[in-house]
């Protein structure tokens, strides 16, 4: 590979990685970044995004790019593995004053040869929709900033949606948006729709249609992500103060939450298949959270400083029935290389209609792989692997080992399983699961299960999948507890829709009456809705909001909102490696190779093992840079 530019740490920043599919390539000369290829001076800025969208074209390079650098924008033909880019000719280039872009979102469902609608959010509040096609701006929103003030954290085009956004702003708020309306000329003003616990949603007043059509009001300080899941329904949101929270986006009902172990959550996002969330922040933790169980299954560390973006690799995604894969010993470095299944790539387009089919209480052998990735503030990029033996503990494992580390100091070794690194995690009481019975449906208080391990609080067995007659609501069905959805309190806000697969397996989804009796009487996070109401709170909230901060970190440890780091397994990265001189900011994962960014403005390809052929024969093209930053 081409030497890293400048000569410093030479020997530190890797070109190539290798996984069990085979190795990853920097193709250097496919690096996008400003024309000048200067590096950013990143200091004080917001973070390097990019964004894609396929316009497909008659030519068949139908991929278009679009990232911000400090107060520039940029929208490029993006060749990816085919050809090197050429940053001569940028299709649009925009330098804004004043502001700088925070973020941005392509409309897959508009988007042309011709024409592709782009949002933009910035740090001052306004977004922007434009046509870099056409050059155009179509129309400014917040313009004023009567709506908010804080800069936009995210902004995403509903699914499905030709028309509604979903903007994300620090200070809480995320608003819903019709390009249709216009935003007024007075600041809006709103009726409460919706109430739970620590959020609401409300409706913007008005005899016209205007903008906002919503305002959702959701936990403490800065909303730092959300993510729809990938049928639409549902969105995830992870929020400064450290909570991730699940929402059935049309009824606006919360379906779930987790705590960080420490600090805010930076980022979020859905399995292929929406079975599960993983979420990253300033713990320096990976953590995995099963929708339909509503409870963390494993957390992964391997990054020694914030995460920055979590994004699964639908890719490497894969599913495996029938006979169980040979089992493998030998160190880990090798079984890293030659970990359980070996085809993978080839069954990769239909893992996601395989995931989703797949019924995940079958007993029969299977296999079944996640790979997600994460990049943070450390400049390392690290692969995961989420693998049956961590997703479906109560089935047997189908090799005698596993790269996964279970802190399980407080728990007895399994038995009656054929791995001795693997403990079971089906119930929040992290006991071990000799019997091999459903955990999905199993999940009870230490009572009934009869081996209560360890001694944990006597309130931690209540776990979100409480047996139907323990409910506090009182129902019996997921349907039947929307009645007490306008409770000031926030503790009965259930969420009435589920994933078509496997309803009738999971147990009902609640909040239950132990995180009740807790919130009532220790949890004051619902001044969020003072600092709405009335400007002149807020320092008192401010106050109140950072004393109550600890008590909750100490309420919530320990219970199945927050894990202790003993209680769920803990993953070990594939790959850790440093990629980048600056914090990193982007991963997305894209068919032919996977794309990063860093702080200082390089946008960087990596092809997928057996992808980099395309580009190997242009190493040396007359035109191209040398001596590339990565």
């Amino acid at each position: 590979m081409a030497a890293e530019g400048g000569g410093k740490e030479m020997n530190e920043i890797k070109t190539q990685f290798t996984t069990r599919e085979g190795v990853y390539k920097l193709l250097t000369h496919s690096e996008y970044s400003r024309p000048n290829r200067v590096p950013f001076n990143s200091q004080g800025s917001n973070p390097v995004k990019v964004s894609f969208v396929n316009v497909n074209d008659q030519s068949g390079n139908g991929d278009r790019i679009c990232f911000n650098v400090g107060r520039e924008l940029y929208f490029y033909i993006y060749k990816g593995v085919r050809k090197a880019a050429d940053l001569s000719k940028p299709i649009d280039k925009r330098i804004y004053k004043g502001t700088q872009p925070t973020c941005h979102d392509f409309n897959p469902l508009t988007a042309t040869a011709e024409s592709v609608s782009l949002l933009v959010g910035f740090s001052a509040g306004q977004v922007q929709l434009i046509d870099p096609i056409k050059k155009e701006t179509s129309k400014l929103f917040n313009e004023e900033r009567l709506i908010d003030k804080s800069r936009v954290t995210c902004v995403r085009w509903v699914p499905g949606s030709e028309s509604l956004f979903l903007v994300a702003h620090s200070s809480g708020s995320m608003y819903l948006y019709n390009v249709e309306n216009t935003c007024g000329t007075t600041a809006p003003h709103y009726q409460l729709l919706k109430q739970g616990e620590n959020y609401a949603v409300h409706t913007c007043k008005s005899k016209s249609a205007r903008n906002p059509l919503l305002r959702w009001t959701v936990g403490e300080g800065s909303l730092n992500e959300f993510a729809f899941s990938p049928d639409g329904k549902f969105l995830a949101c992870a929020s400064q103060d450290g909570f991730l929270r699940v929402f059935g986006f049309d009824a606006a009902e919360l379906h779930g939450t987790m705590k960080s172990y420490f600090g805010g959550l930076l980022c979020v996002c859905w399995s292929p298949d929406g079975r599960y969330i993983v979420a990253g922040g300033e713990d320096d933790l990976v953590t995995v959270w099963s929708f339909s169980d509503c409870r963390v299954i494993a957390r992964g560390h391997g990054h020694k400083s914030w995460v920055s973006v979590v994004a699964f690799d639908h890719c490497t995604t894969s599913v495996e029935d029938g006979d169980p894969p040979a089992e493998f010993s030998g160190s880990d470095e090798d079984f890293h290389e030659q970990i359980h299944f070996g085809a993978g790539r080839e069954r990769a387009n239909s893992a996601h209609s395989r995931l989703s089919k797949r019924n995940s209480t079958d007993s029969r052998p299977v296999s079944v792989t996640y790979r997600f990735g994460s990049v943070g503030q450390d400049t390392q990029l690290c692969l995961w692997d989420l693998t049956e033996d961590i997703l479906f503990p109560h089935l047997p494992l189908s090799r005698t080992r596993t790269h996964t580390n279970v802190m399980s100091a407080t728990s007895p070794p399994a038995t009656g399983q054929t791995t001795t690194t693997t403990v079971s995690t089906t119930t929040t009481t992290t006991t071990t699961n000799p019997s091999g019975t459903n955990g999905k449906d199993n999940v009870s208080n230490s009572s009934s299960s009869g081996n209560p391990t360890n001694s944990l609080p006597s309130t931690l067995p209540r776990s979100n999948s409480l047996p139907h007659s323990s409910n506090p609501a009182g129902g019996s069905t997921p349907n039947s507890h929307t009645g007490n959805s306008s409770s000031t309190k926030g503790n009965s806000i259930i969420d009435s829709a589920f994933i078509a697969t496997g309803v009738s397996k999971f147990a009902t989804l609640s909040l239950h009456d132990s995180r009740k009796e807790r919130h009532e009487k220790d949890h004051k996070r619902n001044h969020s809705m003072g600092h709405i109401s009335s400007k002149s709170s807020d320092k008192l909230n401010q106050l109140s909001s950072s004393r109550t901060a600890k008590a909750d970190a100490a309420k919530t440890l320990g219970t199945t909102l927050c894990p202790r780091m003993d209680e769920v397994p803990l993953l070990e990265p594939l790959v850790c490696k440093k990629i980048a001189h600056e914090r990193l900011t982007v991963l997305i994962f894209l068919e032919d190779c996977l794309v990063t960014a860093c702080q200082e403005g390089f946008v960087c390809t990596w092809a997928r093992p057996g992808k980099v052929g395309l580009l190997s024969s242009q190493n040396n093209p007359a035109n191209s840079p040398s001596g590339t930053v990565v």
